[in-house]
């Protein structure tokens, strides 16, 4: 036999060891190979980054880390968020150019050795608290059976002081490119980018800064380090010397991959995280405003070389509705739109559609709505980026007995989908309910809660019939008269991948 052949033959095995699908048909037996169709398969292995939540010595923060029941029958596995190993954030600078003392405390605090939070089982969170302004990025790993659908939500209360407010953010897996309309370089906003890096090698990344008039020049937003499993915020107005209400944050990596979310915090409205936008496409889905919203301002950025011209339509409870006054919205390439739509929902919750205004596929565009719920000193501000569909499954990690309000929306045909309430973290029943949402409308309810429920649960959605249908949590958690809120997106976790089928034909290695 040739040595290609032997070489040939040598792959083949490792492919098959590699695949655990392969199934070999001898050369000459007559038999055919078939193609078979791809399968889904649970993963078996998921990261999650949450950013520091420090923002004062009053802030009060849970992590809940929660794996759906039924995901994977493999291996028992672990899932547990660590301590960064250290933190570059005592370089970070405040507004005036000074170092933010807040970020100087004692690093030694951590202890990348002990997990923060470890989940033991699917179908039932776990949960941990830090106090104070100095706890550090986690990074965290889960394996086996608590892998498919990991979710962490990282929830902080601040009930006084500048940065006041519910900051409410799911904890996000590492990537290189990520898009952040409705963030702000006002004189009155405060806002970080915070990179995480959940290697063992450092990554460098870029961040480039848009406003009404394209890009804003910065030289100090390229080639930033972020240092093995490190987390390092950049104050975002220190990047550039224009001031702009309404600044698209875009973050790459050179090398390396991070995890990237946006805090801010808008002085007397309150803070809160702003999460990546769905990646750029033309059609984009805004859901969950609340009800009782004073103030919805659109943030939208076109990333193609063409000017986007959209459609703006809320749907709400009965069907579709065009804001008066901003039907349409055209934003030209490479630059930030924004957009007041002041009460827009009038108190009936809904979420925003985007799409192309003259058909098709349109520019590409990224989108997110800067949501403001009471008045006067009782503001409180949250944000919501266009998000993709729920599909197979999607999980809110942190709810707790009061306070939780689910948005589902169908843009299209009508869908069904079940929503299940985990057992609690110290106690319940799990509870199960299902829900019909008609196409071009928003169905906001208060999910179902287990029965005898003690500490915090889980909601998983799951699509069942039609669709597609996009989904958000609203947490409210009122404090002195102010309606603290954070609003969280749901889209599709992940949980499952496609894994070609494999077969080998060995005729292939005949002389």
């Amino acid at each position: 036999m040739k040595s290609t052949s032997l070489s040939l033959i040598a792959g083949t095995v490792a492919l098959a060891a590699v695949t655990g699908f392969a199934a070999f048909t001898a050369p000459g037996d007559g038999g055919t190979t078939e193609t078979k169709a791809a399968t889904r398969l649970p993963v078996e292995r998921s990261s999650l980054l949450c950013p520091a939540p420090g923002l004062s010595d009053l802030a009060e923060t849970t992590y809940t880390s929660f794996t759906p029941a039924g995901g994977s029958g493999g291996e028992a596995g672990t899932a547990e968020l660590e301590q960064s190993t250290s933190t570059t954030a005592g370089d970070a600078t405040d507004k005036d150019g000074n170092k933010d003392k807040k970020n100087k405390k004692d690093k030694a605090k951590a202890d990348p050795g002990k997990p923060v939070v470890s989940l033991k089982e699917p179908g039932k969170p776990a949960t941990a608290d830090e106090s104070g302004s100095d706890a550090p990025a986690l990074v965290g790993t889960a394996t086996g059976r608590l892998a498919p659908g990991w979710t962490t939500q990282q929830t902080t209360t601040v009930e006084a002081g500048g940065a006041r407010g519910l900051l409410g953010v799911s904890c996000t897996g590492p990537d290189t490119d990520f898009w952040f309309p409705a963030a702000s370089t006002a004189k009155s906003r405060e806002d970080y980018v915070h990179l995480t890096n959940p290697d063992d090698t450092a990554a460098v990344a870029d961040i480039e800064l848009y406003g009404p008039d394209g890009t804003l020049k910065s030289d100090v937003g390229e080639g930033i380090t972020v240092p093995a499993r490190s987390s390092v915020p950049v104050l975002i107005s220190t990047l550039t010397s224009k001031v702009a209400e309404d600044v698209t944050v875009h973050v790459t990596t050179r090398t390396g991959r991070v995890g990237a979310v946006v805090r801010t915090a808008d002085e007397g409205v309150g803070s809160d995280w702003l999460a990546a936008s769905a990646d750029p496409t033309g059609t984009l889905v805004l859901p969950g405003i609340p009800a009782d919203a004073t103030s919805v301002r659109l943030v939208v950025f076109a990333s193609g070389d063409g000017d986007a011209d959209l459609k703006v339509k809320l749907l709400a409870k009965n069907g579709a509705i065009s804001p008066a006054g901003h039907e349409e919205l055209h934003v030209k390439s490479r630059m930030t739109a924004g957009v007041d739509l002041k009460d827009v929902t009038r108190g009936e919750a809904g979420s925003l559609l985007l799409t192309p205004a003259r058909g098709g596929k349109g520019t590409p565009v990224v989108a997110a709505l800067r949501v403001v719920r009471g008045k006067g000193d009782a503001q409180e501000v949250g944000y919501i980026p266009a998000t993709g569909p729920v599909g197979a499954q999607a999980t809110a990690a942190d709810n707790r007995a009061k306070g939780s309000t689910l948005s589902l929306t169908a843009p299209g045909a009508t869908a069904t989908v079940k929503v299940t309430a985990s057992a609690g973290s110290g106690g319940g029943e799990p509870a199960v309910k299902t829900y019909t949402v008609k196409g071009g409308t928003t169905l906001a309810v208060t999910p179902p809660v287990p029965s005898g429920l003690k500490g915090s649960y889980a909601l998983t959605v799951e699509t069942q019939s039609g669709g597609p249908v996009h989904a958000a949590r609203t947490l409210a958690l009122p404090q002195d008269g102010i309606q603290m809120f954070t609003v969280q997106t749901l889209p599709d976790d992940g949980g499952t991948v496609e894994v070609p089928a494999v077969e080998q034909d060995l005729s292939v290695l005949d002389d």
